[in-house]
């Protein structure tokens, strides 16, 4: 018998660094809960490239990843499910270079933006940053829909911290 969310096309999958937890490091100023997902290539071993990336990385330091949603496309139907997951990292960049970052790591990852909700190798979003609200030109926190996302809720849902 399936289970309800194996009737939605909902399939939980589980790598060496999804999920993890860490303990968190002095010297960040924040904490921001990071949505990413992708369904072009090998999208799993992308996520691990992601991991090792940012672990080189002195802007952030990863201190939780949920493990690896798989779940059926939404807005444009005509392409490959996807996989989500959350990472929550500390970071001491503001906001809006942080978002700097994100966007500059989907180019180093192959993003094209041909249309909204097309296919796409890699999607960064912040999700939350520490307990902000705020809505600019190019960046809204929390994320917009955020609540109404299952490839959002199931991976935060399996978090040690919480938001």
């Amino acid at each position: 018998m399936k289970t309800l969310n194996e009737k939605r096309g909902l399939h939980w999958h589980k790598t060496k660094f999804f999920p993890i937890l860490k303990t968190p490091r002095d010297g960040f100023k924040h904490t921001a809960f990071i949505g990413i997902g992708g369904n072009v290539g090998d999208v799993k071993k992308s996520f691990g490239r992601l991991f090792r990336y940012f672990l080189n990385s002195s802007l952030i330091y990863v201190i939780e990843t949920s493990p690896i949603l798989q779940n059926p496309p939404f807005g444009y139907l005509k392409q490959d499910d996807f996989l989500n997951a959350i990472m929550v990292v500390q970071t001491s960049l503001s906001p809006q270079k942080l978002l700097k970052f994100l966007l500059h790591t989907e180019n180093i990852f192959g993003r094209k933006r041909s249309f909204k909700n097309a296919p796409r190798t890699l999607d960064l979003d912040i999700i939350f940053f520490d307990t902000a609200k705020f809505m600019q030109k190019n960046i809204i926190i929390p994320h917009p829909k955020w609540q109404e996302r299952l490839s959002v809720l199931l991976p935060l849902s399996m978090l040690k911290k919480r938001k």
